[in-house]
């Protein structure tokens, strides 16, 4: 009997796994499919603070910046994550764009992210393949990528090595299809292969977090919204230093439209691929390939790098981000449920934001007081606009 299930072996998950391992607790990590095979493989692995608004985001984004930077220092896997502190370039294509962009970085600044305000003729300074006629941008220097299978890989790797009395175990091909209860509280998950007793339970599960939710009878409002990448073959040289988009970006991370967006986002990996995104739409699990939306983001990263005309695209592929309708992720105990504790809803920020959730998770599971203030995430709050 572990002291905590955690359902979902993605980013998020293997996160709440590790620390609640490296805070004592035995934990279990179930998955129907294998590690990363849900949203956290069809991500870009953007560890971001460049598009988070002042806020509680923020706050936890600049949290789980610190503690990914630590987790490369100190060796998790071996390093073996592709960790790159490349920083993040906003590029804007008018005057207004830009004094936008310029006033949210210097919100940001209150809260310590750090920016560089980069005027028109220093562009290609910082990105020397850019288009010209841009009318200037904004350099954060604390965003960062890393690989997002590779990563959740290794945060349960080494979860599984012992600290102090916690271990961390991992087993896939496993459906959770209940919950069980003592009276209100539950002890633990009923699966396909049988149930499994513990004294907690953690909803790591995604775009499927509301499915877990439902089993308790506490729904959250977590909608799946579509999102493409393209792949290109690879290069030699690196033609992109950082990842860069368009201000267009900021507006639809935080838009509320179920229609179709699409900004141009581009960066380098360390393989020789580039990756090319991004686009948004709720059309539920929808998987088919959109060519149209594929076409509209190939002209786009063109537009913003020329260069990258004469690259063939090689693939393609999809996921689902876990939407929320406040752009908050759920991260806390549910106050209806005891022994239930969500961590989902990260929507497109769940890579970079999976290290404070998982710290965050593991201190509420262990009685600790959380390092930041978990009202804003808190469960609770679609029950009280409910009621």
């Amino acid at each position: 009997m572990p002291d905590v299930v955690v359902i979902g072996a993605g980013a998020v998950g293997a996160a709440c796994a590790y620390y609640a391992a490296r805070a004592g607790l035995d934990t279990l990590v179930v998955d129907r499919g294998s590690v990363a095979a849900g949203t956290t493989g069809a991500g870009e692995g953007n560890v971001l603070v460049s598009d988070k608004a002042p806020g509680p985001e923020l706050a936890l984004a600049l949290l789980s910046r610190d503690l990914w930077l630590g987790l490369a220092e100190d060796g998790v896997g071996d390093g073996g994550f592709e960790y790159e502190p490349k920083g993040g370039l906003v590029v804007a294509r008018t005057p207004h764009e830009l004094a936008a962009l310029t006033a949210l970085a210097g919100a940001q600044a209150e809260q310590g992210a750090e920016h560089v305000v980069v005027p028109a003729d220093a562009l290609t300074d910082h990105e020397p393949h850019l288009a010209p006629g841009l009318a200037g941008g904004v350099l954060y220097p604390q965003d960062a990528q890393v690989q997002p299978a590779l990563a959740a890989a290794r945060l349960i790797r080494r979860g599984a090595e012992r600290f102090g009395r916690g271990t961390l175990m991992l087993r896939t091909g496993v459906t959770v299809t209940g919950l069980l209860r003592a009276g209100e509280r539950v002890t633990g998950v009923a699966t396909d292969h049988g149930d499994i007793l513990a004294g907690a339970v953690v909803n790591a599960a995604g775009t499927w977090g509301g499915e877990i939710a439902a089993m308790a009878g506490t729904p959250l409002p977590i909608l799946p919204r579509r999102g493409f990448v393209l792949v290109t073959e690879p290069i030699r040289e690196p033609l992109i230093r950082h990842k860069v988009y368009t201000a267009a970006y900021v507006t639809d991370v935080a838009s509320d439209s179920e229609d179709l967006e699409t900004s141009a986002v581009v960066e380098a990996t360390p393989s020789g691929p580039v990756l090319v995104g991004a686009s948004r739409e709720r059309v539920g699990f929808d998987r088919t390939t959109s060519v149209p939306v594929l076409e509209r983001l190939a002209r786009q990263a063109v537009e913003l790098f020329p260069v990258l005309a004469g690259l063939r695209a090689i693939r393609a592929y999809c996921g689902f981000r876990p939407y929320c309708p406040d752009h908050l992720p759920v991260i806390g105990q549910d106050p209806a449920v005891p022994g239930l504790h969500h961590a989902c809803g990260h929507e497109g920020a769940g890579i970079g934001l999976a290290p404070a959730t998982g710290h965050l998770i593991a201190q509420t599971l262990t009685g600790a007081v959380p390092d930041l203030d978990l009202r804003p995430f808190l469960p609770g709050r679609f029950q009280e606009a409910r009621r």
